[in-house]
């Protein structure tokens, strides 16, 4: 297994009717000023080609393997292709290729667990195209966790965290409407999502005693009972439990007054109850440069925080600040992993 320093990160391609290959393209024509950290795309070179030609990009692409993707870098963008079944047409997704997409991930994830790629990086998919194609995951984030699965014969609990430079969020439940939220939040789902956050920030983080802020579910955190139960009969017996086994943990808060600055100051990660509990603050906090990071799986995996973005592809307008970020924190965390085998 090579070093990882002599390992490209593996970026998938995401729907190529959106403005992954854009922003991919992007990174790699500024990867000198930008200091993008190397990487290989695994996608369709013909639908990356073809967006290049579109958006006037004088770029070289060049079809190798992993072990010739850090040297190729410096002068060709290296793709490992996984070719779509039908031509892209910038702004028009197309369920025929979903196949490319869902296999462009599943490529990276074995990659990775294989030791040619140091982390994977995902560009933007759209659910509602793969839905049409048969998927069955909630989002990406099951996704990746039902691949690492069953490649590791492990149950996984994927835990999504949006990091900006001003605030690290995790919600406990994802991608569920928020009339079945209540039923779904148990104290095991939060005790098992608060301590998975707590070990990957020690681990891949490099924080050594992580300060963890817990939201409450209703207004006030419950008001005492006045404003829901849940509170103080599902987080409460948590927090003291992960007290009593030395976690520095403080909750639950009322949402509505964990997120100005004094209060961020106090604590490195936000552990909140629903999606946009977490994601609202963090997208408000680092809209073009947060990371969606997932916890609690055998690989490292960053993505931009952000969409498909279908109307802006081929246009030239979409800005690569969070996919710049996302492959900064993924060499960022295979460093810090490198660091702490040696």
């Amino acid at each position: 297994m090579p070093p990882m320093r002599d390992r490209p990160l593996a970026l998938t391609m995401g729907d190529p009717a959106g403005i992954g290959l854009d922003i991919s393209l992007a990174v790699w024509m500024n990867r000198q000023a930008w200091q993008t950290p190397p990487f290989i795309l695994i996608g369709d070179p013909a639908a990356l080609a073809d967006r290049a030609r579109l958006l006037g990009c004088d770029v070289a692409i060049r079809e190798t393997d992993c072990t010739g993707a850090v040297t190729a870098f410096r002068d060709a963008l290296p793709v490992l292709p996984v070719p779509c079944a039908s031509p892209v047409t910038p702004g028009q997704p197309d369920s025929a290729n979903a196949g490319a997409i869902t296999g462009a991930i599943e490529t990276a994830v074995r990659l990775t667990m294989e030791g040619a790629t140091s982390a994977i990086v995902t560009n933007p998919i759209a659910k509602s195209v793969l839905y049409d194609a048969g998927f069955q995951f909630p989002g990406h984030t099951e996704f990746l966790a039902d691949i690492g699965q069953r490649l590791t014969g492990k149950p996984l609990l994927p835990v999504m965290m949006l990091a900006g430079p001003k605030l690290m969020a995790v919600p406990v439940t994802i991608h569920i409407p928020l009339k079945d939220v209540p039923a779904q939040l148990t104290s095991d789902l939060i005790y098992r999502t608060c301590a998975i956050t707590v070990s990957d920030l020690r681990d891949r983080f490099g924080l050594a005693s992580p300060r963890v802020a817990v939201a409450g579910l209703n207004p006030h955190a419950g008001e005492n009972g006045a404003l829901g139960l849940e509170d103080d009969a599902i987080i409460r017996p948590v927090i003291e439990r992960l007290k009593s086994e030395g976690v520095d943990i403080t909750g639950p808060l009322p949402a509505d007054t964990m997120f100005h600055d004094r209060a961020r100051a106090t604590y490195d990660v936000a552990i909140c109850m629903y999606h946009d509990q977490a994601l609202i603050p963090a997208k408000a906090f680092g809209f073009d440069d947060s990371v969606n990071v997932t916890l609690g799986l055998p690989f490292i995996r960053t993505s931009p925080d952000h969409g498909t973005a279908f109307s802006l592809a081929a246009k030239g307008i979409a800005r690569a600040d969070s996919l710049l970020a996302a492959l900064r924190m993924a060499q960022q965390l295979a460093d810090n992993a490198l660091r702490s085998q040696s």
